[in-house]
């Protein structure tokens, strides 16, 4: 198993360009897991060239100085279309995001619907309802993103979204084949080495690890690249269209794909709805809501396709330079 090299780790620039973001170095890495969900295989090798990725999600104080240079509007905050949602009633197209609110009672977890609202005027600034705030939220991952709000960051930083490719590959810290970012065990020593869910999903929230929801993004310690949060406190939105599997591995040493952009938009519908003919996106990394009884997504080879006209209280960013000079 390849250990990272400890000087990536520790790099930083004095460039305001790449100022707060970490050195990824480039390499051949094995892609994916054969051992977990279906659409994580099969495990396929991927060269990567040398990348700066964000040391950790975007922030509510990143992301609010981008809406006072900019006066953005993101998704969550414009009313929807009635043109793109045919057959929709018309007092339900309002204003509004997804946000996760725990049920009273058992519920089938095969029907996210239980525990998932679509909550009208939630946002950014209101992840939880019209009545919740980030005041004393700053260094908290901002979330109620759709991909295209992330997009319209990344280009106002000069920066991009990273693909599915680049994200897992800084996620694994340079622990190739390792189970999690940190290694194969999931708590050494019983340490709780990113935001995820403790108990019984979506009732008992245990909150063992000291967050209930979201935490600050430097709480957890950061992986072999000196990146933070790649794991757990909120998904993350790539570049890539959502495929339902990866490709297989190449034959040949000489074929290995080098900075594959996976997936095509015409074939990332959700094959279950033929009706809704929204594109999706890959999400990476799992969230604060991922439990050992459910979504047990919090590693790197895990991926999730979310449509692009989504945001939820639990899905937020980080961005990459690319073509700039090592450290």
């Amino acid at each position: 198993m390849l250990r990272p090299d400890t000087e990536w780790g520790d790099q930083s620039s004095d460039d305001d360009r790449t100022r707060d973001m970490a050195w990824i170095p480039g390499g051949t890495f094995r892609m994916g897991s054969d051992n977990h969900y279906p659409e994580e295989a099969p495990v396929h090798r991927v060269i990567v060239d040398g990348f700066w990725i964000d040391r950790t999600p975007v922030t509510n104080r990143q992301f609010k100085a981008f809406v006072k240079a900019t006066g953005h509007v993101t998704f969550a905050e414009i009313p929807p279309d009635p043109k793109d949602y045919p057959g929709a009633l018309p007092h339900m197209l309002y204003a509004g995001s997804l946000v996760f609110t725990p049920p009273r009672q058992p519920v089938d977890l095969r029907n996210w619907a239980e525990w998932w609202s679509f909550m009208k005027n939630a946002d950014w600034r209101h992840p939880y309802g019209p009545k919740s705030n980030i005041n004393v939220h700053d260094n908290h991952p901002v979330v109620h993103v759709s991909y295209s709000d992330a997009l319209a960051y990344a280009k106002w930083a000069g920066k991009d979204l990273p693909t599915e490719a680049e994200w897992e590959f800084a996620a694994r810290g340079g622990l190739d084949g390792a189970e999690f970012a940190w290694g194969d065990e999931f708590t050494p020593g019983g340490a709780h080495m990113a935001n995820t869910w403790q108990g019984e999903f979506p009732r008992q929230n245990l909150s063992q690890d000291g967050f209930e929801r979201t935490s600050p993004v430097m709480a957890s310690p950061p992986n072999g690249y000196g990146v933070h949060d790649m794991i757990g406190n909120v998904w993350e939105w790539t570049s890539d269209w959502y495929s339902p599997k990866h490709e297989a591995d190449a034959p040949k040493a000489c074929c290995i794909p080098a900075n594959p952009r996976g997936g095509r938009e015409d074939q990332s519908y959700d094959a279950c709805q033929p009706n809704i003919r929204i594109p999706r996106k890959v999400l990476k990394g799992g969230s604060h809501l991922c439990a050992p009884n459910y979504c047990r997504r919090y590693r790197p080879a895990a991926r999730h396709a979310e449509p692009i006209d989504t945001s939820t209280s639990h899905v937020g960013f980080r961005c990459v330079r690319r073509n700039l000079a090592t450290p």
